[in-house]
């Protein structure tokens, strides 16, 4: 089996549950780079959580997919390309979470710039030392949001018929994360965009994760390996299942599969 790109999810995946990269998997990712194949960053997550989260080795030599191919980097390449929901969709669903959701917490992301109709009761999706800007409904809806979150609101099958033709509709975190993007986009479309630019075909492509928003991803990719703390629907489609993200799965998996490459 040859790999010229490894794509790793974040949270639940290459993150521990402390929220940091191990020196084991650490070492492991670096050990992927000096290989010469290429690191990909697949995440829900905004740019500058990113930024906060890995290791600036990491940070400054790998690719980046944020907001779940909602944004697409690559410094050394010069890659930096946004793919925004229109201003008339994030209007319809801020105009419907104002009228028939007002005790769930909404927030929307705007190209790495953050705004919620409140503050964060639970700061547990989100690093700590960032907090949106608030702003009124008729602000958030204004605006062409990259990504469009939702939290204290449990009743994530009702938003999906109403809004999944018009996004990239996810559910996260065992359905207590609600998250909508621009339909084209997923963390798939920007793996490839980037593999497209570097020539790499998708089956010389590994991919890492553990929860919903990593199902086209695994589809997509010549190998998959999912976390032992993964989703089980994520497991039964992977090639293998390596330990969980507590106990450097990642790097358990990429020790074995770089012997391979030898």
């Amino acid at each position: 089996m040859e790999l010229r790109a490894i794509a790793l999810d974040l949270d639940g995946t290459l993150l521990n549950s402390a929220k940091e990269v191990s020196a084991r998997n650490r070492a492991a990712v670096l050990r992927v780079l000096e290989k010469g194949l290429r690191v990909i960053i697949a995440t829900a997550r905004p740019p500058r959580s990113v930024a906060e989260l890995l290791p600036s080795e990491l940070l400054e030599r790998a690719s980046i997919v944020c907001y779940n191919g909602a944004i697409v980097r690559d410094r050394a390449a010069g890659i930096d390309e946004h793919y925004p929901m229109t201003s008339e969709v994030t209007a319809e669903v801020i105009r419907y979470c104002g009228e028939y959701l007002p005790t769930a917490h909404l927030s929307v992301e705007v190209n790495d710039k953050w705004y919620a109709n409140r503050d964060l009761a639970d700061g547990a999706f989100y690093h700590p030392r960032f907090r949106p800007e608030l702003a009124t409904y008729e602000v958030l809806a204004s605006q062409a949001a990259t990504k469009i979150l939702l939290t204290e609101y449990r009743d994530a099958e009702v938003l999906r018929e109403r809004f999944a033709p018009l996004t990239q509709f996810v559910v996260t975190d065992g359905g207590a994360l609600i998250q909508m993007m621009n339909p084209a986009v997923s963390k798939t479309s920007g793996i490839l965009r980037l593999c497209g630019h570097f020539g790499i075909q998708e089956s010389k492509i590994a991919v890492f994760g553990d929860d919903h928003n990593d199902f086209d991803m695994f589809r997509m990719a010549g190998y998959s390996v999912a976390m032992g703390n993964a989703v089980q629907e994520l497991k039964d489609i992977a090639n293998e299942t390596t330990a969980s993200n507590d106990d450097d799965g990642v790097a358990v998996a990429l020790e074995r599969l770089l012997v391979l490459q030898q």
